[in-house]
């Protein structure tokens, strides 16, 4: 008798909006490439952390007011009376670091492998603006437990804005709702940190997933699993069945049905980040602190300056090439720019390669030599500023920028190993 009601739920369901087609075209009968590999992980774990954020922040809101002069003793209630409160705190502030880490290996994936080259350009934008807007997100998400490392570092963060040119100043007043940063710039990044971002964001990564499954995923091999319709042998095509809308238009080669094939492999990912993302929350919920720092225990004093003034540590990178360079506008320039290169990697990279695989060494290289200048610059950005810190600071920058620039030079007429027709294993 249930499975009827079921069935019949269902059906009634799929009268009125298309739940089960939607559900075969975008997950059971989506082709996926039959080799993805571990890299292949990140992007669903990146969807686990957005619903953790999501439903950790919307208990945490409420307990929490944002006001100047009760913000850092909502957190402490929250923290000392709120019934697993203490719980819920640590998941969204490990959660957010876990985002980055996340997010930052997905976009190491796509590089890899050349996710952003033709036709899935608009895919890595999409990607790129999810990830300015976690930026922004985790910015505004920083100064809400009213800590004294938090006020301090919006403090150096907005005062940025105030070095362009004619309106500047303006700007940072808008920025701020205040002429200081004060009870009004707490309440005004609440309402972004809490509404507006996160609608943004959940419209980006829906827009994201519709443009992914339009073109459809690209693989380690870096090869098309669609071929045009009627080029491949009946016997040659993958032997499942696929959803109707991508059947109708390609032949299918060397390819699984992205259920129950790669629900389950994402099950057993999901299993093994959360083992890691537990330990953190019960053992080292404060990350060494670079999740939560000591001076962000006391509440914001502008008469009190903490010793070495830092970024959390997703924000290290571009932290250390604003720092380095001792005029704001160049710096803060140069902070932003490092950014904009990442949105406008397709174009870089003029190569018909994808995969690293079958890439030159040249440019395995340059993508090695990237990651250490990407992750030298984290580092930096967490310490203290000193001569040597800012020359190897100079260096790792000059690293940054020098893969874009090296990769569109050489990428046109890089020499390649010879792909093959079909994915090989």
């Amino acid at each position: 008798m249930l499975p009827k009601l079921v069935t019949d739920l269902v059906a009634w369901i799929d009268k009125r909006i298309p739940m089960t087609d939607s559900f075969n075209k975008h997950v059971g009968q989506y082709p996926a490439p039959k080799n993805f590999n571990f890299w292949y992980f990140f992007g669903s774990l990146a969807m686990l952390v957005l619903v953790n954020q999501i439903l950790t922040g919307i208990w945490l809101t409420m307990n929490y007011t944002p006001s100047g002069e009760e913000a850092f003793a909502s957190v402490e209630y929250i923290m000392r009376d709120v019934e697993y409160g203490w719980l819920l705190r640590y998941m969204h502030s490990s959660g957010a670091s876990a985002f980055f880490v996340v997010v930052y290996l997905h976009m190491l994936r796509g590089m890899m492998y050349g996710s952003y080259q033709k036709p899935r350009e608009l895919l890595w934008l999409f990607g790129m603006f999810i990830f300015l807007v976690l930026m922004a997100e985790g910015f505004m998400g920083y100064l809400l437990p009213w800590g004294n490392m938090s006020f301090w570092g919006a403090q150096v963060i907005i005062s940025l804005f105030g070095a362009i040119p004619i309106i500047g100043d303006d700007l940072t007043l808008w920025i701020r709702g205040d002429y200081v940063i004060s009870g009004a710039t707490l309440n005004r990044f609440f309402a972004l940190h809490v509404i507006a971002l996160p609608l943004v964001l959940v419209i980006l990564v829906f827009l994201h997933i519709v443009a992914l499954h339009e073109v459809g995923s690209n693989n380690p091999e870096g090869i098309d699993i669609k071929k045009p319709k009627g080029s491949i042998a009946e016997e040659d095509k993958a032997p499942f069945k696929f959803h109707k809308s991508y059947t109708d238009k390609y032949d299918i080669v060397d390819a699984v049905p992205f259920h129950p094939y790669y629900s389950v492999k994402d099950i057993m990912g999901v299993v093994g980040f959360l083992i890691i993302f537990c330990y953190v929350i019960f053992f080292a919920p404060e990350g060494g602190g670079y999740f939560l720092e000591k001076p962000n225990f006391e509440p914001a004093n502008p008469l009190k300056t903490p010793e070495h003034i830092a970024p959390v540590w997703y924000f290290g990178p571009f932290y250390t090439i604003l720092r380095i360079i001792p005029d704001k506008l160049i710096g803060a320039g140069a902070m932003f720019g490092a950014i904009v290169m990442l949105f406008l990697l397709p174009w870089f990279d003029r190569g018909t390669v994808k995969s690293l695989r079958y890439r030159s060494t040249l440019h395995k290289i340059n993508l090695v030599q990237f990651c250490i200048c990407f992750f030298v610059l984290g580092v930096l950005g967490t310490m203290s500023a000193s001569p040597l810190a800012n020359a190897i600071g100079v260096a790792a920058t000059v690293g940054y920028f020098g893969y874009f620039i090296a990769l569109f030079i050489y990428s046109k007429n890089e020499k390649t190993k010879e792909l093959p027709e079909r994915i090989s294993h």
